[in-house]
């Protein structure tokens, strides 16, 4: 398993934390950011697969951003898995 930290670019939050196993994606921790909502995408992508949440997320946008929270971990997951 290996451990990954993104630092966000136009979000709350300002940083996420995962593992992955292969492409298994684990233990997902927001730092910062509307606290329930990042611990609820935390509990939905566990033990799923990278490339699956990449195409749910990416794209998703906050507000009057072009980007969110769940954008950015979509962004974070592609990094990884190159």
């Amino acid at each position: 398993m290996e451990h990954f930290t993104y630092k966000t670019k136009g979000t709350c939050a300002t940083a996420i934390d995962f593992d992955l196993e292969g492409h298994t994606i684990h233990n997902v921790v927001f730092t910062r950011g509307c606290n329930g909502n990042l611990k609820a995408i935390g509990k939905l992508v566990e033990d799923k697969e990278a490339e699956e949440i990449v195409a749910i997320l990416e794209g998703n946008t906050c507000g009057m951003k072009n980007t969110s929270c769940a954008d950015q971990f979509a962004h974070a997951l592609k990094e990884a898995i190159k």
